[in-house]
């Protein structure tokens, strides 16, 4: 008499006699600053200096209390949780750059369901704000001979 092991190969099968349906996946979880629009591309991760960001994250079972954003250079306020309609997430929060911050790429984490995900996003750097005095301007004739 021989004692032996067989492979079976093929689909698992259930105690019904049945195929065993397969765990589903877990829901991806994303985290982004800012989110393009229809008439505006390449805002996603990209701080928009003088104009209002939003820090985005879609985490199934996002709550107050439980879902924070971090971010060595941004603060965060107004926190609010979606659904949101025309953009993908389910907490949001306004995401304003802490003073002297240089250009570079940061960090932008949300905590949530008892874990982290990061994204990077890109602070430009700051534009002149100021025109010096009696600087040429164009349009104001300065430059006409």
């Amino acid at each position: 008499m021989a004692i032996g092991t067989i492979a079976i190969a093929g689909q698992a099968v259930a105690a019904t006699g049945r195929p065993a349906l397969a765990a589903a996946p877990a829901p991806a979880v994303t985290v982004q600053l800012n989110q393009d629009t229809a008439a505006l591309h390449g805002l996603v991760n990209h701080f928009q200096r003088g104009e209002s960001n939003v820090a985005l994250a879609d985490c199934p079972g996002a709550k107050a209390g439980s879902t924070t954003f971090s971010s060595p250079v941004l603060k965060f306020a107004n926190y609010d949780f979606g659904p949101f309609i025309g953009v993908n997430a389910t907490v949001s929060a306004d995401a304003d750059l802490v003073s002297g911050t240089a250009a570079g790429d940061y960090p932008l984490t949300v905590a949530c369901g008892g874990k982290t995900y990061s994204a990077t996003f890109t602070v430009p750097a700051a534009q002149v704000a100021t025109v010096p005095e009696g600087a040429a301007k164009a349009g104001d004739g300065s430059l006409a001979e």
